[in-house]
Order: C-alpha cells, then sequence, then structure tokens
C-alpha cells in the first residue's frame, strides 16, 4: 500500500515542477519583448530580455534535474539500489557503526555525483552565457573538495552519534537525536562566519570609512550590534552582488560582496541593511529557526515510529536484515522519501518569507530612504537578470520574495 501512496505522490511532484516549469516559461516568454511600465525608464528592453533568457535557461536545467532526481530516487528504493548496497557492504564490512556509516556515505556519494553534472552545466554554460560566472575549473573542483572535507570533518560524527543513539538510547532514542540535531546546527551558526566560510573566501574589514560609519548610525538607530564590517571576494566566483548578516551573539557581523559595493550607493546600501535589519527587529530568524527545530521534532517522532514498521523498508523496495542494526536503512529512507511528501506544503513557507520580505521592506522604508531601496532593487533586479514578470502560480508556489512589481508597487505607494 505505502509502494502505491509513495509513486502516486512522486508522479505528482513531478508532474506539478514540469508544469509549474513549463507556466514559468511561457510566461516570461510572452511578456520578454515588452519592459513592464513601472521599470520602462530604468530598465531596457535589452536587460529585459536577458533576464527572460536567463530564466528560460534555469528553468530548463531544473525542470532535466527533477527527472534525474526522481529516477535516481526510484532506482535507489524500488528498483533495488539502496538493497544492493546494503547487501553488499555487509558482506564486505563486519564492524557495524562502520558498515552503517559507510552506506549513508555511499549515498550521499551517488547523489553527489548525479548533481555534479548540473553543477558544472549551471556554472560554466548557464552562468557563464550570461556573463554571472568568474570560476576556473580548478576553482570549482578545490571548492568541492573543501566542501568534501567540511562535509567529512562534522557530518561524519554527527551520523555516528546519531546512529550510536538509535541503536543504544531506548525507545525515544528521538528526543536525543534532535537535541543532537539542535546543538550541531547551532554550532554550524556559530562556527560558519570565522571558521568555515573563510575556508571558500577572503574576508576584509570594510575600507570605507563614511559608508562604515553611515552603517554604525543605522543599526544604532535600530538597535542593533554588530561586530564587524566585512568585504568579501564574491567577485572571484560570480558576478552576482549580495550582502548578509552572518553569526549571533557577538560573532554577529555584515558581509558585502565586493561585487554589491561597486553596483549600489552609500545610501542604496543603508537601505538594503536597513531591509536586512528589519529581519532582526522583527525577529524573523529566530522564528525560522525554532519552526525548523520544531518541524525536526516532527521529523524526528515520524522516524522513530516508521523505523520499526516493516512495511516501510519493503514497500520502499528494500529488506532489512536480521540481527543487525538498519538504523542507516531508515534514515536514508526517510531523507529521501520525506521530500515527495513535503514538497506540498512548500507554497505555505514561500507565503511566509514574502510576508516577513514585506514587513522588512516596510521598515526599511522607515530607518532608510524609501527611495533608495527601490533604486537598489531595481539595480540589483537588473544585474542579476532576475525576472520582472513571473508567472503567478509559479512565484505563489516558489518564491521567497515578492515579485518585483508588486513590492516596488508596496514601497513606492504602501498599497
Amino acid at each position: 500500500m505505502f509502494t502505491i501512496l509513495f509513486v502516486a505522490f512522486l508522479f505528482a511532484d513531478i508532474v506539478t515542477r514540469l508544469w509549474l516549469g513549463w507556466r514559468q516559461i511561457r510566461h516570461v516568454h510572452q511578456h520578454r519583448n515588452e519592459v513592464p511600465a513601472a521599470f520602462a525608464d530604468r530598465i531596457s528592453l535589452r536587460s529585459h530580455q536577458r533576464a527572460a533568457d536567463y530564466t528560460h535557461g534555469k528553468i530548463q536545467v531544473s525542470m532535466m534535474e527533477t527527472l534525474v532526481d526522481a529516477a535516481v530516487l526510484i532506482g535507489l528504493t524500488l528498483l533495488g539500489g539502496l538493497q544492493f548496497l546494503d547487501v553488499e557492504l555487509a558482506r564486505l564490512i563486519e564492524n557495524e557503526m562502520v558498515r552503517q556509516l559507510a552506506l549513508i556515505g555511499s549515498v550521499v556519494l551517488i547523489m553527489g555525483v548525479v548533481n555534479l553534472p548540473f553543477s558544472l552545466w549551471r556554472k560554466f554554460r548557464l552562468e557563464a552565457r550570461f556573463g554571472f560566472n568568474r570560476m576556473t575549473p580548478a576553482l570549482f573542483f578545490s571548492d568541492l573538495a573543501k566542501g568534501l572535507l567540511v562535509t567529512l570533518i562534522l557530518g561524519l560524527p554527527l551520523a555516528a552519534l546519531v546512529l550510536w543513539v538509535m541503536g543504544n538510547a531506548g525507545a525515544n532514542w528521538h528526543w536525543w537525536a534532535w537535541g543532537i540535531w539542535v546543538a550541531f546546527n547551532l554550532a554550524i551558526m556559530w562556527l560558519f562566519p570565522t571558521v568555515i566560510a573563510p575556508l571558500f573566501n577572503k574576508f576584509t574589514p570594510l575600507d570605507n570609512p563614511e559608508l562604515a560609519e553611515r552603517i554604525h548610525n543605522l543599526a544604532k538607530r535600530c538597535g542593533f550590534a554588530i561586530n564587524g564590517l566585512f568585504v568579501m571576494d564574491g567577485s572571484k566566483r560570480s558576478a552576482h552582488g549580495n550582502a548578509y548578516f552572518t553569526g549571533f551573539g557577538k560573532s554577529r557581523r555584515i558581509v558585502f560582496f565586493d561585487t554589491l559595493l561597486s553596483k549600489l550607493s552609500g545610501e542604496e546600501i543603508e537601505a538594503v541593511l536597513a531591509h536586512e535589519l528589519g529581519h532582526f527587529k522583527f525577529k524573523h530568524i529566530i522564528k525560522r529557526m525554532a519552526l525548523s527545530f520544531l518541524l525536526a521534532l516532527i521529523f524526528f517522532q515520524v522516524l522513530g515510529w516508521l523505523s520499526q514498521q516493516v512495511w516501510f523498508y519493503t514497500d520502499l523496495g528494500v529488506i532489512p536484515q536480521l540481527g543487525r542494526p538498519n538504523d542507516a536503512l531508515a534514515l536514508i529512507l526517510f531523507f529521501l522519501v520525506v521530500p515527495v511528501f513535503t514538497f506540498w506544503v512548500t507554497p505555505l513557507f514561500s507565503l511566509l518569507s514574502r510576508r516577513d520580505e514585506f514587513q522588512a521592506d516596510h521598515f526599511a522604508a522607515q530607518q532608510a530612504s524609501p527611495d533608495a531601496l527601490v533604486s537598489a532593487l531595481v539595480k540589483l533586479y537588473d544585474d542579476n537578470a532576475a525576472t520582472l514578470t513571473p508567472d503567478p502560480l509559479h512565484s505563489a508556489f516558489y518564491d521567497s520574495h515578492p515579485p518585483a512589481a508588486i513590492r516596488i508597487q508596496k514601497l513606492k505607494y504602501g498599497l
């Protein structure tokens, strides 16, 4: 029965993703040759068409990836791929913990290898075609190697600890596993700004006294304490511009991509940061963390129940091994299958995110110049080739930020 349910949800997932992608391509193409009136004086037709073509290219790759990911999922589950790996690793490895870690590592490696061609295509064909890619193949594979090393250093102990808890903490192991997961995520947030991020990018203090003073005054007005202003060498990899807050407590810092600083004026940067400070003012970050931890707790509770059901394994193409722990199998199957069922709540999370963005925009308009924020957003839409005419349904389903026209209309007129 669960097999039929899984296949039905997977089929609906694939069809919906492809249908939404097709709608997005069609809608963007229909509006390709006319810049929306609200942007006609700031964005050229050529830039608008470039954004349409870039969006088309991204959706095409995403649709192909959807089909390949579904095929791999079917191959690992119903067609026996995971069963084969489990049996072969059991034959080769006697130590149970090592065997289970090897099983998890094998699946992660397979997924990584499958996704690698898409990453290469996006970076060296799609991004390069539209002038965004500045990464060399050597840097790409260097980042890949560093990412793998970080994953091994951090992920291997996490997986081993969770597996140990599953096998030794009794019926309430999922509470302990959830606590470990929360602690791990908090530790990553603390380590990321000063330990992990510098492995990939160079961070230097902001060397612009006038801009630094403007930002510190803004933070003071908003009651926000920062530990530093840094510039990241984002241009080493991409022409896309961005800025972000990272860390918490005394490690909180503001990071600018060097590409962003070259595109926006001081007043525009202040307005963009005021928007980000709005997220902190309304505790959006904390609320999202709390929600993610709550969902993780629910998932661990469900996993705790499913891991004890024989049909959960057999209906997904795996026969649990008698007399040996199957905790890794349960983890892998759960994290492979859950996205198929949770895909349908995507619009809800997108809606909540857009609500937060409107709230942060309103805060920014009070703390800085709303006209400067509008100007900055238009520049970023233009420079990043973001479409100004997304399909409404596709946008409602996926987009974490409001469509450009609606967002700017609210900033200008408060509608």
